[in-house]
């Protein structure tokens, strides 16, 4: 697939991007800085893309929302691993990624991401293929927002088939787990990886219908928690829990791997990071407390809807 062919897809994911941001601007009330970046010609990976960051901001304490288009000789391990025919082969990857983490420990840290790849293995047709997702990570747990989360989730894929939101909320289940900590990294929500089964169109629209449904899932919990008053014990658990959130970007996400295998932008890939982040040694809990009750109830794999 060549850069022009997928110049619709290319206008989505730009107007996804700016959609988002504009959104999260206005509940912030901050701005936004816009970074375009273009590959030097003489590195491994060519393409552009646009990096997006809001920090310090009233609401986020940092908020990061990227686009790439990006081209290889090489599709690395990362992107292979239920492809192994296409180890190594040409290809073309664009997508958009955000995560954002707030400064009121009551709000929960969301990621979303929507790409898509296509890969030419020497003699063969080109390959094309979507992935994409978005979870929910709180620091403290509400049962309402969990519901309300998962049931936008359930009813963006319902178009799609019975089966998508099961089968997609199982699989986010299992891929946002933190295998060393034997956890899951927060409440979940849905995700998609070599998702060609549909044809092309289809395929594509249920990508775009995902990455469209990001703000009605986030920001009606965004207005129900950002004003919560809260204290030093509450910041200082919230800073715990991301370091959580680091453990698994850096050791887990094929995303981020992806990014790195393949020569990409380090500061655009580690946007994701939280601002502050701390760790202690076997912090202990009070029974019951609502610090406990995240890990009891809510880091838990359970039927939302």
């Amino acid at each position: 697939m060549s850069f022009s062919a997928s110049q619709p897809v290319r206008d989505y994911l730009l107007g996804l991007q700016d959609s988002i941001t504009t959104a999260i601007a206005a509940v912030d009330g901050g701005r936004f800085l816009s970074d375009a970046w273009e590959k030097p010609a003489d590195e491994p990976l060519q393409g552009n893309g646009i990096t997006r960051i809001l920090e310090g901001g009233a609401v986020f304490e940092r908020a990061g929302c990227g686009f790439s288009h990006v081209r290889g000789a090489k599709l690395p391990p990362s992107a292979t691993q239920h492809r192994p025919e296409l180890a190594g082969a040409p290809f073309e990857a664009m997508g958009v990624s955000l995560v954002f983490h707030p400064r009121n420990p009551y709000v929960p840290t969301v990621h979303m991401n929507v790409r898509m790849i296509s890969a030419t293995a020497a003699g063969q047709a080109p390959v094309c293929w979507f992935g994409g997702g978005l979870d929910l990570t709180p620091y403290y747990g509400f049962a309402e927002d969990a519901v309300h989360f998962h049931s936008v989730c359930r009813d963006t894929l319902a178009p799609f088939g019975d089966d998508k939101y099961p089968r997609f909320k199982t699989w986010c289940d299992e891929y946002f787990f933190l295998k060393h900590r034997q956890e899951q990294r927060g409440v979940g929500g849905v995700f998609f990886d070599d998702f060609s089964e549909l044809g092309f169109e289809r395929s594509l629209a249920m990508m775009q219908a995902v990455g469209s449904s990001l703000l009605t899932a986030y920001l009606p919990i965004v207005a129900r928690r950002k004003d919560m008053p809260y204290g030093e014990r509450e910041r200082q658990f919230q800073l715990y829990r991301r370091g959580r959130y680091v453990e698994f970007n850096l050791v887990w996400d094929r995303g981020t791997h992806f990014g790195l295998q393949s020569g990409g932008r380090t500061e655009s890939i580690l946007m994701s990071m939280p601002p502050l982040v701390s760790w202690s040694y076997q912090r202990q809990h009070e029974a019951a407390s609502l610090e406990a009750l995240l890990t009891q109830d809510f880091l838990v794999r359970r039927d939302w809807v």
